[in-house]
């Protein structure tokens, strides 16, 4: 692990030290669980947004070959 200084208002470490004693867990346990839950999120927000993004970018070519048909072939 690597020590980070992080600068909380009073009523965040207020807050931060209510939950860490009803959880029984240490502050920096905390912090960290939200911190990863914060990367997860915007990691999912960036995988939608590139799917978003490439939807549809071969819907008007017409060098590729007929994938319904092809799809029908599979299905028989």
């Amino acid at each position: 692990m690597v020590r980070t200084q992080v600068y909380l208002t009073e009523h965040q470490r207020n807050e931060l030290a209510v939950m860490a004693k009803a959880s029984g867990r240490k502050q920096s346990e905390l912090i960290r669980e939200a911190i990863d839950r914060l990367i997860a999120q915007l990691s999912n927000r960036q995988r939608e947004a590139v799917l978003q993004a490439t939807a549809g970018i071969w819907r008007d070519r017409t060098d590729l070959p007929d994938f319904k048909a092809t799809r029908t072939q599979w299905d028989r």
